[in-house]
């Protein structure tokens, strides 16, 4: 997905712009200023590809009639109900499952099939089995459902998001005439549009989408229709981002949403229990498991070198500095601003029981999070899991770190300390075993 960010970062959860006026900002106009601009550090949660087709068509947008099943007998029942080719598509959230490998066949996590017992025998390949794309850990993610429908005849594709700009503090929309697969690779042909979350999508962003992507006037019927009703429940159901891949025309020139992917920030719980209570189980991994359970940001990376850092942009800032020298990170693992001594020592336990853990590096910057409470969750996960076995480099900044690292120091502990970023990630990377 082109506007989902790869890893867990910070986003934008709250903006009040003061817009220029009526309409829209336009396609390089700037907003006159914006104000509370608020990021925090949160787990996003998505939907699985059919409840959001289910929200989508509750404000009346065209998605296709789909079934959901847990079986490939039951894919062979829909199919031949059907009567027609249609389409499997594996429930998974990620993106990329066309072109993505199932650990049964080796063939994608998409499929059309042209009677009840390909559906059968495509299904047994890819219901609980492992699906690989670029947007999965290395091990892919298992398929429980899959979700089957008509395929529909298409003649064009196109890409729409709506999404919050950071860097502007106010709603956007993408929109492309290359979706689909394209879109990854057709970066240029996004056209941006700015608004007002009071006004939405105005006339003259129309008028621009129209004459750019060469819809006629018919076309703009459904497309304006898309466009305000996708806004309304962007806005409805306090999403971060709502992705149409494809929206597709069809030959008699009718609009369906074909895929939808949404995300929500975690502070929209109370506001939306019924979206929230849709969350699917989690992982199947132990250690990613452990980690939402606690609230921690996880991601199960290639390397060996464990890392416990506080922000997505340390944590990324910390794994390249790792892999310039040489090194390579075994985990992505971020504690947030909110973090408790108890997630601490959880996130800590999560780091050092990855058998292919030979280093750590504690990365921090103390605000929120002061250093000496990271000293005292480190010096009690040492304690609680009866030593460490593998070299460990803490670098402490920010509030009480002068504090903190007399406490590593006196601790008797075989633990290195440093305070500049560079030393600490090239100290790591040469106390760890396998690049000695």
């Amino acid at each position: 997905m082109l506007a989902r960010s790869v890893t867990r970062a910070c986003r934008l959860t709250a903006c009040v712009p003061a817009p220029p006026g009526p309409g829209i900002w336009g396609r390089g106009d700037e907003p006159a200023q914006a104000r509370c601009v608020v990021k925090q550090q949160i787990r996003r949660f998505g939907l699985l590809e059919y409840h959001s087709h289910d929200l989508l068509k509750q404000f009346n947008l065209p998605v296709p009639k789909g079934f959901v099943v847990a079986s490939a007998e039951d894919a062979r029942s829909v199919v031949a109900q059907i009567n027609a080719p249609s389409v499997l598509k594996s429930q998974i959230l990620a993106g990329g499952r066309g072109k993505g490998k199932m650990d049964s066949d080796g063939r994608g996590g998409v499929r059309i099939v042209n009677s009840a017992d390909d559906a059968f025998h495509n299904a047994s390949n890819m219901l609980n089995h492992y699906l690989t794309t670029t947007q999965t850990p290395p091990e892919g993610l298992l398929v429980q459902k899959l979700y089957i429908y008509r395929a529909v005849d298409v003649t064009h594709e196109f890409y729409v998001a709506l999404t919050l700009d950071r860097s502007r503090g106010s709603p956007m929309l993408l929109i492309s005439d290359q979706g689909g697969v394209n879109i990854e690779s057709s970066i240029d042909s996004l056209n941006r549009y700015w608004f007002s979350p009071s006004t939405g999508i105005g006339d003259g962003a129309l008028s621009d989408i129209q004459a750019r992507l060469h819809f006629t006037d018919t076309d703009m019927v459904s497309v304006t229709h898309i466009l305000r009703q996708a806004f309304r429940l962007f806005c409805a159901k306090d999403a971060t981002l709502l992705e149409l891949n494809p929206l597709v025309r069809t030959p008699e020139r009718a609009f369906v949403c074909i895929d939808a992917k949404f995300e929500f920030d975690d502070s929209a719980r109370f506001r939306q229990p019924e979206i929230f209570a849709l969350e699917p189980p989690p992982s199947d991994r132990a250690d990613e498991r452990e980690a939402a359970r606690h609230g921690l940001s996880y991601v199960r990376l290639e390397g060996n070198i464990g890392n416990l850092v506080n922000g997505a942009g340390l944590a990324m800032a910390t794994n390249d500095l790792i892999s310039h020298f040489g090194g390579s990170s075994a985990n992505f693992l971020d504690i947030g601003g909110k973090a408790t001594t108890e997630t601490l020592i959880a996130a800590f336990k999560i780091v050092t029981s990855d058998p292919r853990v030979q280093g750590i590096l504690v990365n921090i910057f103390g605000g929120i999070v002061r250093c000496n409470m990271i000293a005292e969750s480190i010096l009690a996960a040492a304690d609680a899991l009866g030593g460490l076995r593998v070299p460990v480099v803490v670098r402490l900044q920010g509030t009480n770190s002068e504090e903190a690292l007399k406490m590593i120091r006196d601790s008797g502990l075989n633990l290195h300390t440093e305070t500049d970023f560079e030393a600490a990630a090239r100290e790591i990377v040469r106390q760890t075993p396998s690049y000695q």
